[in-house]
């Protein structure tokens, strides 16, 4: 009995010690998987950081773009050189020498002539300016993208989305050009189409920069702890923010119609417009072919750019309702709210840019309230979508 009370003990102490050196390795194991959890999840908020900070540039751009365009002073560059162009003139000299290629271009014979040299300087530095932010924009995102590729903080399956957005980045550069180039010979302003092109395209920059930027910490913070947070809304939910996010795109690309067309300065009464709810057909489709007119009559387009105002602040309550409804509460309710309020303001600030005949002041005003509704839109609509649903539940 001694011996086997002997055996017994000693069999305790190896067991303990076994059960120590486990919950020993084991403990050392978590603390490593913490550790690295930790670092990923840095990653993470530094590169969401970075994609906000050039989705901010992206917004500043659209406005001194807005002031380019409504101060007429997109033209006042005529030639495209993205590396010495970089640098303004320094002396009279070169500021003569610009100002002698405005003035070879219609834009100055038929509506600026006899413009100052002073008056000249206000109108280039807008596009000076205008130009330098997306020079800026490029470096921004360029570089630090490359150091987190050469870091390995961007997974393989985010690799490809981040070069799109270069790419279109690189092809919106052209497309300023391309828009500018339009108004240097016969005519007097750049092409609505290419202004509306260009416009566009800056936007959905835009949308991939911040989407892109809202998920990436969800689907990280995904990732580590295997679950999201929050539930994943009903679809009818996210139907409508993606919904409402496609519809503000498209009323934007209407409204760089209007802008182009000068369709603000026309039909300035509200709620008629040219003496009723709705024009007469003749004044509304008198473009031959028939789609011209929803591009190139002014009063078409106008009319078209209000009506979709009036049916985005309308589906902008209804989901609100539904929302409200089925969730109630939490961050996807609150993106909801802040969504309808910035659609209606943007609807009311419409009404007051149209009764001012675009004052300067107030239809800057107006567009910046139109990419802050697109930013809301953006964060409210990537909210509602899944991990899942966007990606495949990969970070």
């Amino acid at each position: 009995m001694p011996s086997s009370n002997a055996d017994s003990d000693a069999e305790c102490c190896e067991g303990r010690a076994h059960h120590y050196m486990v919950a020993h390795r084991d403990d050392d194991t978590m603390t490593a998987i913490q550790a690295s959890y930790r670092e990923e999840l840095e990653h993470a908020r530094a590169i969401r950081l970075w994609l906000f900070t050039v989705a901010a540039l992206v917004f500043a751009m659209v406005l001194v773009g807005g002031a380019t365009r409504l101060t007429e002073s997109g033209l006042s560059i005529t030639e495209w050189q993205p590396l010495t162009g970089t640098m303004p003139p320094l002396n009279e000299a070169q500021w003569q020498s610009e100002f002698e290629k405005y003035r070879v271009i219609p834009q100055y014979r038929q509506l600026n002539a006899g413009m100052s040299l002073a008056d000249f300087k206000t109108i280039y530095w807008w596009e000076w300016a205008h130009r330098l932010i997306g020079r800026i924009i490029g470096v921004v995102f360029f570089v630090p993208l490359i150091w987190f590729l050469w870091r390995g903080w961007i997974p393989r399956s985010r690799r490809a989305g981040l070069w799109i957005i270069l790419a279109l980045g690189a092809l919106q550069g052209a497309i300023g050009w391309w828009m500018v180039a339009s108004g240097l010979v016969g005519r007097v302003e750049v092409s609505q189409y290419r202004l509306a092109t260009h416009l566009i395209l800056a936007c959905l920059i835009y949308v991939a920069l911040l989407w892109t930027g809202t998920r990436w910490q969800d689907e990280a913070e995904e990732s580590v702890s295997g679950k999201l947070d929050q539930a994943t809304p009903p679809i009818g939910i996210r139907a409508g923010a993606i919904g409402l996010l496609v519809l503000l795109l498209a009323q934007i690309y209407l409204g760089a119609l209007v802008a182009g067309l000068r369709a603000g300065h026309a039909y300035n009464t509200w709620p008629l417009i040219d003496g009723g709810v709705v024009p007469y057909s003749s004044r509304l489709l008198f473009e031959i072919p028939l789609w011209r007119n929803f591009f190139e009559n002014p009063v078409t387009v106008q009319f078209d750019h209000r009506m979709l105002g009036y049916a985005v602040g309308l589906i902008a309550l209804v989901h609100l309702f539904n929302v409200a409804t089925l969730v109630k509460s939490g961050p996807v309710f609150a993106g909801a709210v802040l969504v309808a309020v910035a659609v209606i303001v943007q609807v009311a600030l419409g009404i007051w840019t149209l009764l001012t005949v675009a004052a300067l002041p107030i239809a800057l005003f107006h567009q910046g309230a139109g990419m802050l509704a697109l930013t809301l839109a953006i964060i409210h609509a990537a909210t509602t979508v899944s991990a899942k649903a966007s990606t495949g539940n990969k970070c």
